[in-house]
């Protein structure tokens, strides 16, 4: 299973990445919202973990994006 990690606070980022490779998932990870639309759009992920305070493009504005363009994959929301 390949998981997209977009989270722009590093540390659990990396808290994320490490439990889910742990478990043997196949990570990208993104730090800002920009990056995280890009990778979305551009690669199959079979779901994602998605910020919603994200610096360059919010979470919500990604997501929106990605549904407009008949992007599927499940979608778990974070937010402080």
């Amino acid at each position: 299973m390949r998981l997209l990690v977009v989270e722009d606070d590093r540390n659990l980022n990396r808290q994320l990445v490490d439990a889910f490779q742990e478990a043997e998932y196949a990570v990208d990870t993104a730090y800002d919202g920009t990056e995280g639309h890009f990778l979305g759009d551009t690669e199959p992920y079979d779901a994602v973990v998605l910020d919603i305070g994200l610096p360059g493009l919010d979470g919500i504005s990604v997501l929106e994006k990605w549904r407009r363009a008949g992007r599927k994959m499940p979608v778990l929301l974070l937010t402080a």
